[in-house]
């Protein structure tokens, strides 16, 4: 399937769900066997085309080959690059 972990939703001290965005600097691109993996970016909007039950995700971080995705019907998975390739999706959700 390709999913490396699946993350669960954490509380800050607020109460309010949290998240990270992870910044990759300039010559340090990502390297996929997946070529169109290479094209997204943290922000991106895809879908995982061996599980449309997941509806709409959005990349959160890029690191090496791992792309964590936080999906509306699944939450935060963590997804191998190198194996499954995510299709963009070029409208925003409601």
């Amino acid at each position: 399937m390709g999913v490396i972990r699946q993350i669960g939703l954490g509380l800050g001290l607020t109460g309010r769900q949290t998240a990270a965005t992870v910044t990759i600097a300039w010559g340090h691109e990502n390297l996929f066997d997946k070529p169109g993996n290479a094209l997204l970016s943290p922000g991106d909007f895809v879908r995982h085309p061996g599980r449309p039950d997941w509806g709409l995700g959005q990349v959160q971080s890029m690191i090496g080959h791992r792309i964590t995705v936080n999906f509306e019907n699944a939450g935060k998975v963590v997804i191998d690059g190198n194996v499954i390739e995510l299709a963009p999706v070029d409208a925003q959700p409601r």
